[in-house]
């Protein structure tokens, strides 16, 4: 298996060919708009633990699990199934906007606390 080495543009991703969407739904023989496992091409475990972890405190869910396909793959399938009260697609919605609130809440904070130079630098380590 070849590495990919990470460039400055790609991070060691692979790029899909544009025409490839990120978010795919995977087929079933049921058709149920309320048990639905998605693919996001181009993204590994840190979006898919995040997202699973966000989705799960939606309580119209009652399972939200992801797996990666295979190492070599940026493929993460995640599985959604609620109660029945909203489809698997706009608990998907929901938390990616949630998840997407939570990095925003992160940046902004993180950004005010640098700004105002309210940390600590600890064992000599060099700040500029």
């Amino acid at each position: 298996m070849a590495m990919i080495e990470p460039t400055a543009d790609t991070w060691g991703y692979p790029h899909s060919d544009p025409s490839i969407p990120k978010v795919e739904v995977i087929p079933t023989s049921e058709g149920d708009p309320y048990n639905v496992t998605f693919c996001l091409t181009d993204e590994d475990h840190t979006l898919g633990n995040s997202l699973r972890y966000i989705i799960m405190k939606n309580p119209a869910v009652n399972f939200c699990g992801y797996s990666i396909p295979h190492p070599s793959e940026f493929k993460v399938h995640i599985r959604i199934q609620t109660n029945g009260t909203v489809t698997a697609k706009e608990a998907l919605d929901k938390g990616l906007d949630d998840l997407i609130a939570v990095a925003e809440h992160i940046s902004s904070v993180f950004s005010a606390k640098v700004s105002q130079k309210d940390y600590e630098i600890r064992d000599g380590a060099q700040i500029e």
